[in-house]
């Protein structure tokens, strides 16, 4: 049995963001299964990519994905994964499905960078690359919404 990679402190910063990524996945399905009117958890759902998932993606992409070169297929995919989000996110009108592929994608999406990129972007980053990291890193996740739907009864 091998032993679990230790993740690095700058890497461990995102995980951390990836945490409230896998927690809003959750909250979406617990809406869903409450049957929860799809508008309430859109509301959510755009407030947290405004406030949340934008910047935390632009900062993968400016700092993070590029320590690999273009063409290879980890940078192919996780780019091809945030525009397939960012498509999804920007729907104006969230119907249960868009709602379900959410929670799925950005689910699949998360523990791909957690269980495969992350660790090979670890073995290949230079410090310097890592101290980028952490340099455009100066917010932290907001997670203050009133309407707790996945709470609710209704």
């Amino acid at each position: 049995m091998t032993a679990p990679i230790k993740r690095n402190e700058t890497l461990q910063i995102i995980s951390r963001e990836h945490h409230f990524a896998l927690l809003l996945c959750w909250k979406i399905r617990e809406g869903l299964k409450k049957n929860i009117e799809a508008k309430r958890i859109q509301d959510y759902i755009d407030w947290f990519w405004e406030n949340n998932l934008i910047h935390h993606f632009e900062i993968e992409e400016a700092s993070l994905f590029t320590i690999l070169p273009i063409e290879n297929e980890l940078y192919k995919k996780a780019i091809d994964e945030h525009e397939s989000l960012r498509k999804l996110f920007s729907e104006k009108n969230k119907t249960k499905e868009i709602l379900e592929n959410i929670a799925y994608e950005l689910d699949a999406h998360v523990r791909f960078e957690e269980r495969t990129l992350f660790n090979v972007l670890q073995i290949l980053a230079t410090k310097e690359q890592l101290q980028q990291i952490e340099q455009h890193h100066n917010y932290k996740i907001l997670d203050d919404w009133e309407d707790e739907f996945w709470v609710s009864k209704n």
